[in-house]
């Protein structure tokens, strides 16, 4: 295993220790764990916590500023952050307007986000919580009862974090996140795995002619391995399974060509250049498009699509300004 580390029991430590010193403008890390918050607290609106394992970045962390997330909680390489750190990020953003959890559909993620809620309840916080599901390539994995909550996460802490900042109520923010959720669908691939540093190992193998279709972001197997493909037949694949799940027809879309941390941006325009092209043949306005790596798995060559059916709400909040370390508008 070749890593730019300096010892497997130290990498989410100084992970995060360094994203802090990079963006102390935006971020600072509490003592109890690897829990970063907005620099500089606002009160008086609804706080917005998401997180995971570490290894998917620029998530979470790189999203904790105006406009998106209050606080970022990261556990060890692609396992949940325990209970006790999730409750002190929620203690520490928690204001009068309460604090919403945005949860990836992992089982350890959602049980112990869950239990840092009955936690922070009992001291008389105000919280909610959503459930991401957009992956539409498995319903049960080896991490997951159900769809895994994927790079289209990346719209939920988008959107929802663009009304919690006007000052909206609790409900108006979990309504908005909600509805992001019921209208977000992703599908990915790879070609080459990661290694999880602390098991020195490739997550999985494949040959130099194969592919991994419906892959998850911790390496789970998709719905079936090929031989592979071009850059168009791939995304051929991928959009059918997305297009298939939600009635696109005659709406407009955000689009999302994630990379899975090791896939060059020509590989991923070369991709968007296809699903533009498939998008206007059907009828589907593209209203904005994101291209480059926003939730990763390590070192993981591959990339993700993911498409947003929006509304004029949804439209405005993603327009509205968001300045943190990884997103800006």
């Amino acid at each position: 295993m070749k890593k730019i580390i300096n010892a497997v029991d130290q990498v989410e430590n100084q992970m995060v220790e360094g994203m802090v010193k990079a963006y102390p403008q935006y971020l600072r890390k509490l003592d109890c764990g690897n829990v970063v918050v907005r620099a500089d607290k606002k009160e008086g609106k609804v706080a917005l916590i998401s997180g995971g394992g570490s290894g998917h970045e620029p998530a979470h962390g790189g999203y904790v500023g105006e406009g998106m997330l209050d606080a970022a909680v990261a556990g060890a390489v692609f396992t949940s952050p325990t209970p006790d750190q999730i409750y002190e990020g929620i203690k520490e953003v928690a204001t009068d307007k309460g604090v919403l959890l945005v949860i990836k559909n992992y089982t350890g993620d959602v049980m112990n986000f869950e239990m840092a809620r009955e936690m922070a309840e009992m001291e008389g916080i105000k919280v909610a919580q959503v459930i991401t599901n957009d992956d539409v390539a498995v319903d049960g994995s080896l991490y997951t009862v159900g769809r895994r909550g994927v790079a289209g996460t990346v719209f939920v802490h988008k959107i929802a974090g663009a009304l919690a900042e006007t000052g909206a109520e609790l409900g108006e923010v979990q309504a908005v996140a909600e509805k992001v959720i019921a209208n977000v669908r992703t599908m990915g691939m790879a070609i080459r795995p990661c290694t999880v540093p602390a098991s020195g190992v490739p997550g999985f193998e494949l040959s130099d002619e194969e592919m991994e279709v419906g892959i998850g972001i911790h390496g789970e197997p998709g719905t079936h391995r090929e031989a592979l493909k071009t850059a168009d037949e791939i995304a051929d694949m991928l959009l059918e399974k997305i297009l298939a799940d939600i009635d696109y027809s005659g709406s407009e879309v955000a689009v999302m060509i994630n990379g899975a941390g090791a896939t060059p941006l020509m590989e991923l325009y070369i991709v968007n250049n296809r699903v533009a092209d498939i998008l206007a043949e059907k009828g589907i306005k593209v209203y904005k498009t994101f291209v480059g790596e926003y939730m990763t798995s390590l070192e993981m060559e591959g990339f993700s699509i993911s498409l947003l059916k929006l509304d004029d709400e949804m439209k405005g909040l993603l327009d509205a300004k968001a300045d943190t370390p990884a997103f800006k508008a």
